[in-house]
């Protein structure tokens, strides 16, 4: 605390006064981490000058990011030793996934880029059940693969197999294999 305090150019006990604890802060950046998310997919999802895959690839593109500065050892250290701040993890996600990922289905499928036939609240919840185990610790180390990478291609393969022929194509486009 004493570290983040002086990082930020304030005292400890001026800290305090905005978070109780460590573990509060912890919540803070899990939920403003969340919020972002939403903030960007929306914002991105009314951009009407952008086509689908852009949207898409910049909505990955900027979860990439985010996920770049979550190092897998936080997650092992959640999981392991503060099981109230990794449950609390999972519930953002459960929030946050079907939401953001339910849109990208509505609009996907609104400007004819993924099939009719793809139910957006299926598809949200799919996607997050896919997240849930895949951002695990055991998994990632098992994969071997960073949060960042392993969202890359989670969102790669879940939207190839949704995407209609011609919203396939410009996806290929904006992600090469």
């Amino acid at each position: 605390m004493d570290e983040l305090a002086t990082s930020l150019g304030m005292s400890k006990k001026t800290l305090y006064v905005h978070f109780s604890g460590k573990n509060e802060m912890v919540r803070a950046v899990i939920d403003g981490f969340a919020e972002e998310a939403r903030i960007d997919a929306e914002t991105l999802l009314a951009n009407p000058a952008l086509p689908f895959a852009e949207k898409l690839h910049g909505f990955a593109r900027g979860m990439t990011a985010r996920l770049s500065k979550i190092g897998p050892l936080l997650l092992v250290d959640l999981e392991r030793n503060a099981p109230r701040l990794h449950q609390h993890v999972l519930q953002v996600r459960a929030r946050t996934l079907p939401y953001i990922f339910g849109r990208f289905i509505e609009t996907g499928r609104s400007c004819g880029a993924i099939r009719d036939d793809a139910d957006p609240v299926f598809a949200g919840e799919f996607f997050l059940h896919a997240m849930q185990g895949l951002l695990r610790a055991d998994t990632l180390k098992r994969l071997r693969v960073r949060p960042e990478i392993c969202f890359h291609h989670a969102v790669r393969l879940f939207f190839g197999g949704l995407l209609t022929p011609s919203g396939h194509t410009e996806y290929e486009k904006i992600f090469p294999r």
